[in-house]
Formats: C-alpha cells, structure tokens, sequence
C-alpha cells in the first residue's frame, strides 16, 4: 500500500525529482520524492493556493503541512521581510524542504510538528495550508480550530479544498470559528478560501 504523505517516516524508496516553475516572476527549483504529497510537480491546488494569496503579506507565518516545500518558500522569496515557519510531520518532506529552502536562499524556520504539537506557545499573522483531506474531516477540522486559537488580532487563515471533497461545509465549519470566511477562488473543482477575525468562543 503505498504511503499517505502524512506519514512521519514513509516507507517507500526515496525516487528525488526536480520541479521548476516561477511564482510572481522568480523561477524557483525544488527537489520533489515518493512518499511527500505531489512527487515531480506542483500541484494544482496548491497553485491556485499560491496565485490567490494577497499582495502583501508580512509578520509571522506560518506553511502548516509544508512537503516539499512550495508554499513557505515562495511566501518567502516574494516577502523577504516576512518570518516564516514551516512544518510538517512527514520527516522526508521536512529533509526536502531544508534542501529546497538553501537551494532557493530563503531563510526560513523548519521544525517538526503534528499540527501545532510543536508550536502551542507560537502566533501567527498568517497560516498558509493545503490540507490533508485524506486524513478525514476531524482531523482536518481540529487543524483549523488550532489555527484559530493561534492566530493573532487580524490574523489569516489561506486555505485550498478541493470542491467534491466539502468545500462548502469546510465553509459552515469555517464560519463557526471565523467572523469572516471570504472565496478568493473558485477554480479548476478547487476553492481558496480565506478565514478572519476569530471567534473566541467559538466551539
């Protein structure tokens, strides 16, 4: 059976392959592998997660399940002054996301973390994540509910779920958490969704 890329150490044989492509007129290159969430390409959903992302964005954030790498370093070659953590609990995607953050001089913070195991005395001005769908909905949605508890005053959560997956109750959940839930993006059977202003009592 081969290996969900949420899986701390996957057993399938290492196959690297590069992925090149150009984020907001930089062309950035990574090192892709079995056994981490899109080998050899970047996916669609995590495109259209990209491409939606705002014009600015600055402070704390954080690539909550970053693979290989994509998000955290392109929020980092496009937003220098920006902090960036990136985490995962895959141990392989976390060793290409090192590689792939020196290949692409981006200085970033790479840490170990089932959802926010690592991180639960850390807040963020941003959470950027496509999520695991795969994991199934309650970890998915314990994953936001951690998102808002760690977002600072005026913070974001960017997200991206694929439509025939629950998008549209992921945006009731959403809305039980978030003051705002906004659709930046309804394409390719995918939506980008981002989440405002949280919700203190929310449950």
């Amino acid at each position: 059976m081969p290996d969900q890329y949420f899986t701390r150490e996957p057993e399938s044989a290492s196959r690297p392959v590069e992925c090149v492509f150009s984020y907001r007129g930089k062309t950035l290159r990574f090192m892709t592998d079995a056994g981490v969430f899109s080998r050899g390409e970047l996916d669609t959903d995590t495109r259209l997660l990209l491409e939606a992302l705002p014009e600015t964005l600055a402070g704390e954030v954080l690539d909550l399940g970053c693979g290989w790498g994509p998000i955290g370093v392109c929020v980092k070659s496009t937003w220098p002054e920006a902090r960036v953590t990136m985490a995962d609990v895959n141990l392989r995607a976390l060793d290409w996301s090192r590689e792939n953050a020196r290949r692409n001089v981006a200085e970033v913070e790479i840490l170990e973390s089932d959802g926010f195991a690592a991180l639960r005395d850390r807040t963020f001005d941003a959470v950027i994540t496509n999520p695991p769908i795969r994991a199934g909905k309650q970890v998915i949605y314990r994953m936001f509910a951690d998102v808002r508890d760690h977002l600072r005053p005026g913070g974001s959560l960017f997200l991206v779920i694929r439509k025939q997956q629950g998008a549209e109750s992921c945006v009731k959940y959403l809305k039980t958490l978030f003051s705002e839930v906004e659709k930046l993006d309804r394409s390719g059977g995918f939506w980008v969704l981002a989440a405002r202003n949280p919700q203190e009592n929310a449950d």
